[in-house]
């Protein structure tokens, strides 16, 4: 459903290591490099970040969130610690979530500008 997502940050150089690090932990590497967006993909960019002049921080009550896919917990484990050791902040530390439908493993991660990065995957039982 849905093709790619792009998220505004104020340092696009700043996050643009930030994100090589972290999302390489998922298998995306950086595919383009423009001089105001920077492009992460497997194939072709899905993950976009682009360069909002004056931005501010992301207020931590905005609602936005976004969740990549793992393939395991290993991947899972790998992103919150690139993610913290690449300048993000820990906003849920690797571990299975119980829900009332799905069991699922996930780490939180808040990014240099505030905007809140998930990765998810679903272990066997």
């Amino acid at each position: 459903m849905i093709d790619h997502i792009s998220v505004g940050v104020s340092d696009l150089g700043r996050s643009a290591n930030f994100y090589e690090v972290t999302l390489a932990t998922l298998g995306l590497t950086r595919l383009v490099t423009r001089p105001r967006t920077v492009g992460f993909g497997k194939a072709y960019p899905e993950f976009w970040i682009n360069l909002r002049d004056g931005m501010a921080a992301v207020a931590p009550e905005s609602g936005v969130h976004i969740c990549l896919r793992a393939k395991t917990t290993g991947e899972v484990d790998a992103f919150h610690a690139a993610a913290l050791a690449a300048g993000g902040v820990s906003d849920g530390a690797p571990g299975i979530r119980p829900h009332d439908r799905v069991r699922y493993y996930a780490a939180f991660v808040v990014d240099p500008d505030g905007n809140r990065i998930e990765a998810v995957t679903f272990p066997a039982e």
